[in-house]
């Protein structure tokens, strides 16, 4: 990795003994089947001490967790807003497509996918991690989505723990790591086309360090995606993309129903198209921050 934390840090790709040790402990409590990431929880607005508790431990061994509540097709932002604050989530990041109190509410909106914004629409979204077009001072850590209403069908997404994406690449050959931390190994491209969310071309990593802990910017897209022309970048990017496309038993696969909701760090994730009930269309609330799960 281009930022070396530590002498022990199991990232540092001079020190393959802590990040043997690391692998090992990592795999050894990691969950083994999407059933094992659900907390069942009372009210995820007031969580009690062993809710809490119980989804940072899952968050600590998987980098997400899914809380189940009996708050099917209750439309209110508090769920998102006050589960965020008990787990340390208080620096919420609101893009410009927000609604006003920075939560997003992804439905089926025309307006906004006939612009480019496919969480708006019905369409399956590619894999990816929150924000990787945001520059360094935008960054995304963590997000909620919170599902008040499943579509009538489709909507699953698959979930990889980028942690466990960086294990796999690195197992295959360290090298695709080296080459994917270069300061320029993805560019996103600027966005003058849009006024309300205009932005600079996004250069970067697509793994890098801060604070002891890994964080991962990527995307799927394929379109006007500026990925560094070595042959080393480019093999590292199909190793990729064979990994979240394979039958991989650490790629989770669910389907958010009323009152459940997905919470994070930013890990990866992608999701199916899908086909909504006439005067009842999917509903999910997204709340993004700046902060990671607090784990204590």
């Amino acid at each position: 990795m281009n930022a070396v934390l530590d002498n022990e840090s199991p990232y540092d790709l001079a020190r393959p003994q802590a990040y043997l040790r690391w692998r090992e402990e990592k795999l050894a409590r990691y969950p083994r089947r999407a059933e094992d990431l659900i907390v069942e929880v009372r009210d995820p607005r007031d969580l009690s001490d062993s809710e809490a508790a119980q989804i940072r431990r899952v968050c600590a061994a998987a980098n997400m967790a899914v809380y189940a509540s009996p708050l099917a097709d209750v439309a209110d932002k508090d769920i998102a807003r006050c589960l965020g604050a008990r787990l340390g989530l208080s620096r919420l990041h609101a893009n410009p497509l927000a609604d006003e109190d920075g939560i997003s509410s992804l439905e089926v909106a025309p307006e906004k996918s006939a612009r480019g914004y496919v969480p708006y629409s019905s369409r399956r979204l590619l894999w990816h991690t929150d924000g990787y077009y945001n520059g360094p001072e935008q960054r995304i850590r963590a997000f909620i989505l919170h599902c008040v209403r499943p579509a009538a069908a489709g909507g699953e997404n698959r979930l990889l723990d980028h942690e466990i994406a960086y294990l796999l690449l690195r197992d295959a050959d360290p090298r695709y790591v080296a080459a994917l931390s270069a300061p320029d190994a993805m560019t996103i491209p600027a966005n003058e086309e849009d006024p309300a969310a205009q932005r600079g071309a996004q250069a970067g990593p697509v793994f890098s360090c801060e604070g002891g802990t890994l964080r991962m910017r990527y995307t799927a897209r394929t379109r006007s995606i500026e990925w560094r022309p070595d042959e080393l970048t480019q093999a590292a990017v199909q190793r990729l993309r064979q990994i979240l496309d394979s039958d991989s038993p650490y790629v989770f696969r669910l389907r958010l129903e009323g009152g459940q909701g997905l919470v994070c760090n930013n890990v990866l994730h992608d999701r199916s198209e899908f086909t909504d009930s006439p005067g009842a269309g999917r509903l999910v609330y997204r709340a993004r921050y700046a902060d990671r799960v607090a784990l204590a």
